[in-house]
């Protein structure tokens, strides 16, 4: 299929790169540039220069909404006539030439094995399409959209057609001209209700209901009706709820009951969020506009998402939205809908449970705790950030780990540690937000055909298919929210604020009036959550894989917001967090119970428009597909423990899943754990400390927040604070209060049960069961450091270890001691899980009758790794020990796959970052041995590079002499 799919791209796909290059566009001290530095958008060949080739002139004006659920009818990315299916809960759809197929599937279709269920699916099943007869349009286009309806549109020059069709509505709105409405079901079509501009019908196992203009009338001829629709050209098709095969007459009743609303067309969709700082409610009102076509009425029907349900303030007209809740429901791919008839509005009161720049060192400020802490920061003093990779989301997670260290060493009055971090984080921002004329690295560009900011070099389709911006670009942000505490001045609109606005406007612009990016990009509106990929061009719709980042995205905009006295920033971060907080907990975490009994699960790595899959993008393995929705690990994710009992269970279901403990991102596990069971987390840190440290991670950060939360116990969510940067603890009963204050004045926090926090500037203070206060003022000097001059840190391709155990890796299939090998090794795509195969495949080096005394250590490697464009491709490294030189080798290990990007440019593999997946015997001294080296891909379709000049592998023996 990636084969298939890079051949269709290549045939559909035109760049487009201006020729004169733009100066710098200017945002206070920052700034960005217009040029097209790296790839643009691919779509199919129009979109290369005209983003609105799929859409009509009557479209709203503005920048194209992309990573929707509706966004493969514009995004064309590999049917450029029509789209892929698109999941609007309950009904399902999919355009073709002569209409708009409609599908309402009620049971799930599970993939996998028995005890191996992998995925679940409410499947696009088409059930019957309606259309103009005769229609048979080249392409689908899109008329207008609102914040979540859509309304493609159908033309063949002759007949014409359009249909609103959005999240929770399951009445389809049509209009028509040049011929009649002609319906087409399956062949098991069967007619149960035909009275005039009334026909109900089943098919495809769901029940359907057509509503002419009065006066019309239907032609039943097989499996087809047709109506003039009496000259009037416009139609609606309501989806029904489940009703039992033998009940006829429940069906009919429940025609009876939508049709007072079936004339009733949706004009527009808008919800209106409002943080209620006093209760920390987010109050959202979802609200419809409507035009009656026949009658009077002005509602409609309307299903919930149980995310909306749980928190509705009001009904039957006794609070604020109207509609009667029905005893009618929907299933979809998120659980049991409910339904609201006749309803113009519903609004939905959902708590918000705050967020802290990091938990306070309650436990780890004093003593042993706080001697082991140090010595972990001590570790870190050099290098905070770490740094590996260029691109956006590399480069933000080097941030989020520079962040993480800045506030612990805040806390501990390490000044030092902190203001080296700082240095860097400003550093690296600072170089990111200015544009040089003719910059193509550390740069970020607008395109205005897209009406994108895309930073250059991008990762992960972010700047072809404008996926996961909101994952990037959020570390940027909550890192800039820290600066802006102790560096207030760089904040300014007149320094580099601007420029995080300009990040914040394109992942997500809640400036309804801003035109340059369009509104709420990466966020559902209705369906509650982000969306990953800009074009969503997949039969299961789109997806989103990393909850957690997401609400990193909103994480950085309430605590920016609150740095800099940004209110509509800061509310629009709660609105987004609170959201999606709920939404998370039922369809990420299951908290409805809605997953499937068979698929085996209470939670997914990853949401699809149709269902939800135990899977990644990159990884198979358990510890990865569930903690990929736990990253990275801050204050700004104390959500993820507003259920211990359900974290704890989470935890058991890996260890199940993966037959045991975890044995790779342990820290991120852990770190997850202690939010539902702080003592266990920390016992199993305190056995193992030597474990891979996560990319994104430090021993320090891990070590302090498991502590720390071992102390404090769980997130209380019985209390609430009038400030956004608090929380509350409870353990044995006790509860502890905490408030950061990252404002430029004194704070006093009140909490819902009385209890109130006077907090200085800077400073983070714990009251109640743990007392504690801790943080420098923001600007703090107590170091001379320069922030502007970071320590360099040190180069990633310095080979690991004493040279004298360094082998380096030569195309001739030799491991030789000696550096000097330069170019490259093609990996060829992969022909087996376990087989390097011949040179084309992969790489095979070998040293023979070498002697050397056994150090105790392990193996140590750093490759260097290059996928270009190929997607999905990984590498594994394998090592053999034939201690004696029998030709029986005594110790293998196997080393976890490496996940390339399919972005140009080295990765670096190493051991640091990819522990042992296996190994079989044992190590002891060399004499006259063999070593053995294979590296080749496990996964993917194409070929990767090996760099020569800087891969190496450390074994532990030395001195070594070979013969």
């Amino acid at each position: 299929m990636a084969v298939l799919t890079a051949a269709l791209v290549a045939l559909s796909t035109i760049s487009a790169v201006p020729a004169v290059a733009a100066d710098p566009t200017p945002e206070g001290a920052g700034s960005y540039t217009t040029d097209q530095v790296g790839p643009a958008p691919e779509g199919c060949a129009p979109l290369a220069t005209d983003a609105r080739a799929f859409i009509t002139d009557s479209a709203p004006a503005g920048a194209v909404p992309t990573n929707d659920w509706w966004s493969s009818l514009s995004f064309k990315k590999f049917d450029c006539s029509m789209s892929e299916p698109l999941h609007a809960h309950p009904v399902s759809y999919k355009p073709s030439p002569d209409g708009l197929g409609l599908s309402y599937t009620q049971q799930p279709t599970l993939y996998g094995t028995p005890g191996g269920i992998g995925e679940f699916h409410y499947p696009y099943s088409q059930d019957l399409v309606v259309g103009v007869a005769g229609l048979n349009a080249s392409v689908a286009e899109v008329a207008d959209w609102s914040d979540w309806t859509v309304t493609p549109s159908w033309s063949d020059g002759t007949r014409s057609m359009t249909a609103t069709i959005g999240h929770g509505l399951p009445v389809t709105w049509f209009e028509m001209a040049g011929g009649d409405a002609l319906l087409s079901g399956g062949s098991d079509l069967r007619v149960w209700l035909d009275d005039g501009a009334r026909i109900g019908f089943s098919t495809g196992g769901a029940d359907y209901v057509a509503f002419a203009p009065t006066g019309s009338s239907w032609t039943v001829s097989g499996s087809e009706l047709r109506s003039d629709l009496s000259g009037k050209g416009y139609l609606s098709v309501a989806a029904l709820p489940t009703t039992p095969a033998d009940d006829d007459a429940a069906r009919t009743a429940q025609a009876d009951s939508y049709t007072p609303y079936a004339y009733v067309e949706v004009t527009g969709t808008r919800a209106d969020y409002v943080y209620d700082e006093a209760t920390s409610i987010v109050r959202t009102t979802y609200s419809l506009t409507t035009e009656a076509h026949e009658g009077t009425n002005t509602g409609t029907i309307v299903a919930l998402y149980p995310h909306q349900d749980v928190y509705l303030e009001g009904s039957a007209g006794d609070g604020p939205g109207d509609g009667v809740a029905a005893d009618r429901t929907y299933e979809s791919a998120r659980g049991t809908m409910t339904t609201l008839v006749g309803a113009t509005s519903f609004t939905t009161g959902t708590p918000f449970t705050g967020v802290l720049p990091e938990v306070p060192s309650v436990a780890t400020a004093d003593g042993d705790a706080n001697a082991r802490l140090d010595a972990l920061l001590d570790a870190e003093a050099g290098d905070p950030m770490s740094v590996d990779g260029a691109d956006t989301y590399w480069t933000g997670k080097a941030l989020g780990r520079a962040v993480r260290i800045v506030e612990i060493a805040d806390q501990l009055d390490r000044t030092d540690v902190r203001d080296t971090a700082l240095g860097q984080i400003e550093a690296v921002l600072t170089d990111w937000f200015t544009a040089s004329p003719g910059e193509t690295e550390q740069v970020f560009a607008y395109n205005e055909n897209w009406g994108t900011l895309v930073g250059f070099p991008a990762a992960y389709g972010s700047d072809r298919e404008l996926n996961d911006h909101h994952f990037h670009y959020g570390y940027f942000i909550v890192a800039a929210a820290t600066l802006a505490r102790f560096d207030p001045a760089w904040a300014t609109d007149q320094e580099f604020g601007g420029m995080v606005d300009q990040l914040i406007a394109d992942a997500n612009n809640f400036d309804r009036t801003d035109l340059r990016y369009p509104y709420l990009r990466d966020f559902d509106i209705y369906a509650g959550h982000d969306w990953a990929a800009g074009h969503g061009a997949f039969v299961n719709g789109n997806n989103q894989e990393s909850s957690s980042e997401g609400q990193n995205f909103a994480n950085g905009l309430i605590q920016w917001g609150v740095a800099t006295g940004d209110d509509a920033t800061r509310d629009a971060g709660i609105y987004l967090y609170a959201t999606q907080t709920a939404a998370i907990q039922q369809y990420w975490f299951d908290g409805s119970g809605a997953m499937p009994d068979a698929f085996g699960h209470s939670t997914v790595g990853m949401i699809w428009g149709s269902g939800g899959a135990y899977a990644t993008w990159f990884s198979g393995e358990p510890e990865m597909i569930q903690g990929i929705n736990t990253l990275p690990v801050t204050g700004g994710h104390l959500y993820l423990g507003l259920r211990p009992d359900d974290v704890a269970a989470n935890y058991d279901e890996l260890v199940a899943a993966n037959n045991g403990d975890p044995t790779v991102w342990q820290d991120i596990l852990w770190s997850y754990l202690a939010l539902g069971d702080g003592d266990r987390a920390l016992s199993a840190l305190d056995a193992d400390r030597n474990y891979p440290v996560e990319e994104g991670e430090s021993r320090a950060h891990t070590y302090h927040w498991i502590a720390n939360l071992a102390a404090l116990g769980t997130v209380d969510t019985t209390v609430t604070a009038n400030s956004p940067v608090a929380a509350v603890f409870t353990k044995n009963g006790e509860r502890t209060y905490v408030a950061s204050n990252i404002t430029q004045s004194p704070l006093t926090v009140a909490f819902s049960d009385g209890t109130s926090l006077a907090v200085p500037v800077g400073k983070t203070v714990a009251s109640g069961a743990h007392a504690w206060s801790g943080g420098g003022a923001p600007g703090g000097t107590e170091d001379p450091t320069d922030p502007t001059d970071p320590p360099d840190p040190p180069d990633p391709t310095d080979p690991p270890g004493d040279a004298e155990t360094t082998f380096y890796l030569t195309a001739g299939g030799a491991l030789v001691t000696d550096p000097g090998t330069t170019g490259t090794f093609v990996l060829g795509a992969r022909e087996g899980p376990d087989a390097v195969g011949d040179p084309s495949t992969g790489l095979t080096a070998t040293v023979e009758h070498v002697t050397g005394e056994f150090s105790g250590l392990g193996t140590a490697f750093d490759l260097g790794l290059d996928a270009e464009s190929n997607v999905g491709n990984g590498t594994r490294l394998r090592v053999s020990y034939d201690l004696d030189g029998d030709g029986s080798f005594d110790r293998v290990e196997s080393y976890r796959y490496f996940a390339t990007d399919p972005v140009p440019g080295f990765e670096r593999y190493t051991s640091a970052n990819h522990a042992l997946e296996s190994s079989s015997g044992t190590l002891g001294d060399l004499t006259d041995g063999t070593i053995k080296v294979e590296i080749w891909n496990v996964i993917g379709n194409a070929s990767s590079l090996l760099n020569l000049a800087d891969s190496v592998v450390e074994v532990p023996f030395g001195p070594l002499t070979v013969s």
